[in-house]
């Protein structure tokens, strides 16, 4: 397998009131058939009914509540945008978890939820710099593994 992810699929109880949400946020995407596609740098970030997924994986879902151990994160070009983006979401229905602040490696940072729970970073770090097009590369830690 190679190491790399193509698609981020989320499950979202109301399609129409999910692609608002990231509209809100500026994302531009198709709508196909209840689903929406948004091109996200390299990958896609889908909105898909959770229904509809949570069938098409084969699991059972419990319902929305509850953290599920995955979050999503952006890394912005400044401390200023991490807290530009944090408002933007809280404008189109966002909860803010953690409000943006220094962090432990000498970032910026702060998490919200989307209006389906699912959670967000928006960070800025200067180990982790942006080309133009938004795009991050893993630096050289330095170690053997």
């Amino acid at each position: 397998m190679e190491q790399r992810i193509s698609l981020v699929t989320l499950g979202v109880a109301d399609v129409a009131r999910a692609k608002a949400f990231y509209e809100h946020l500026g994302w531009r995407g198709q709508e196909v058939e209840e689903t929406v596609f948004f091109q996200a740098g390299g990958l896609a970030v889908v909105l898909w009914g959770r229904d509809k997924l949570a069938d098409d994986a084969g699991v059972d879902d419990p319902g929305t509540g509850g953290f599920g151990g995955v979050t999503l994160a952006q890394n912005v070009r400044s401390r200023v945008e991490v807290d530009e983006v944090i408002a933007a979401a809280v404008a189109g229905g966002a909860e803010v978890t953690k409000p943006a602040r220094e962090t432990f490696y000498g970032g910026y940072a702060g998490y919200f939820t989307d209006p389906d729970g699912h959670v967000w970073e928006i960070a800025w770090n200067p180990g982790f710099p942006l080309a133009e097009d938004g795009t991050i590369t893993v630096p050289d830690f330095g170690t053997t593994d």
